[in-house]
């Protein structure tokens, strides 16, 4: 195999785990870091931020892989994943698993940098990242299955930080559920009418045309589970003020995906990117900064 054939099989593993696409890292990692910045009471150790953000960007990349092994011959029918290279013929399947262990074992030896209560729960995240990409073929809102994959990293960060899983740990976690919930249906608007022809199920197809208004309420929930938890931590000011902005941008995601065009159900589902930075910054606030980061 030449130089430009290896450039252009890695440029092609690069797409399949998503590394030209952050956003799914980002939506991944910013609950987590909640998570570690509550369970520290706003100290966290620098090699604990360090194992969480490797450990967020190396699991997506495995739970893409995985993914697309699932969906290769879905993928192929939906407009805007036919081009995904397992999709299109660029990599065979056993390479895309093969890809997928690699970063999966990754995953699992920064894991083994933390407490054993970390770990154990690492196992149940993986047995469950494993499992979604099939959810959707008998289970009518996969999306729910995605929230708990997704919001694995809050009690996986709280027993790392604190060795055990308070109640405040379920409260973020369950806000953090429903926050995916909203925007994973955004997301699943955008292939809708694909999905419909190819016979897989979405919370879009089972919400219909009340799509819209269970991405509100889901969001609605998400804020007040949050503030609940903010009120119960006697969270500052700025924790709330990051809320406040969580909710202007998800009122704009309204005015978004109310129409239903792919485009603008996308942007909606982008832009949660903000929403999640917006939490995450009234966090980081609303404790007085470590005397080493002063």
């Amino acid at each position: 195999m030449n130089f430009q054939a290896i450039v252009k099989r890695l440029d092609a593993y690069e797409r399949l785990v998503r590394l030209d696409k952050p956003i799914g890292s980002l939506l991944l990692l910013w609950p987590t870091l909640w998570a570690v910045w509550l369970a520290s009471a706003g100290w966290p150790r620098w090699e604990f931020l360090l194992i969480f953000v490797l450990g967020t960007l190396t699991m997506r990349s495995a739970g893409c892989a995985v993914n697309d092994f699932a969906d290769r011959d879905f993928d192929a029918q939906v407009e805007r994943t036919k081009h995904r290279p397992l999709a299109a013929g660029e990599i065979g399947p056993r390479e895309a698993l093969a890809v997928g262990a690699f970063f999966a074992l990754l995953a699992f030896l920064l894991v083994l940098f933390l407490n054993r209560l970390a770990i154990l729960l690492s196992v149940a995240a993986l047995a469950i990242a494993i499992v979604y990409p099939f959810a959707k073929r008998f289970f009518a809102l996969p999306q729910a299955w995605l929230g708990i994959a997704f919001s694995f990293g809050v009690p996986m960060a709280y027993a790392a930080v604190a060795g055990e899983l308070p109640l405040e740990c379920w409260w973020l976690m369950a806000g953090t559920f429903f926050w995916i919930m909203a925007y994973d249906t955004e997301y699943a608007m955008v292939d809708r009418d694909d999905d419909v022809k190819i016979g897989i199920h979405t919370s879009a197809i089972l919400f219909g045309r009340h799509d819209v208004t269970a991405v509100m309420a889901c969001y609605a929930v998400m804020l007040v589970l949050l503030g609940t938890l903010g009120a119960r931590l006697s969270l500052e000011w700025p924790f709330y003020a990051g809320l406040a902005v969580a909710a202007i941008l998800m009122g704009y995601h309204w005015r978004l995906i109310r129409g239903r065009s792919r485009e603008n159900c996308f942007r909606a589902f982008m832009h949660n990117n903000w929403v999640g930075a917006a939490i995450l910054l009234g966090i980081v606030l609303s404790f007085p900064l470590p005397p080493a980061w002063r």
